[in-house]
């Protein structure tokens, strides 16, 4: 059994659950009531809400906000500098968080509105803003972010960055 890994000054509310295998690094704040699935990695100065349920294997990287009662699935990775907002009309008593589905891909210094849900093998380009639905196996970017590509030419895309790479160019 993998056991888990803990930073400092970590600041954990009440009924906090942390899956084995997890890495939650330096100065994270986790909220009451929330769940990490195993597996997951937590980068240093990660802000997790209350009521925020995270899924198995993922990987939140530093500075990322993940606003109260946001629900990511499994295999979820989200680069640094994002946000998940759940306030559409702040300061509001009805949060209406975004939903991450497994799978998904958010790069670095995006922004989630409230009520928008990410689909299964999404991804979202660093520096959008995400204002509607992104559907399943979707790629996004901009602001607002717009469909740029499907998940098959972003891999294939992704495929020949990599083989170029390797060969030293």
């Amino acid at each position: 059994m993998q056991t888990s890994k803990r930073g400092v000054g970590i600041v954990q509310g009440a009924n906090v659950q942390i899956g084995e295998g997890c890495a939650v690094w330096n100065y994270v704040v986790i909220g009451d009531n929330t769940k990490i699935g195993e597996g997951t990695i937590v980068g240093s100065f990660v802000d997790l809400g209350k009521d925020v349920t995270i899924g198995k294997n993922c990987n939140i990287q530093a500075h990322v906000t993940i606003s109260n009662g946001c629900v990511l699935g499994d295999n979820v990775f989200i680069a640094p500098n994002s946000s998940l907002l759940n306030d559409k009309y702040p300061k509001s008593p009805f949060m209406t968080p975004p939903t991450i589905k497994d799978g998904a891909a958010i790069g670095g210094g995006v922004t989630i509105l409230p009520n928008v849900t990410v689909g299964e093998k999404a991804v979202v380009g660093g520096g959008s803003v995400v204002t509607k639905d992104v559907p399943p196996q979707t790629v996004v970017a901009g602001c607002p972010a717009k469909k740029v590509m499907t998940l098959a030419q972003f891999e294939k895309k992704r495929e020949a960055f990599l083989a170029e790479k390797q060969k030293g160019h």
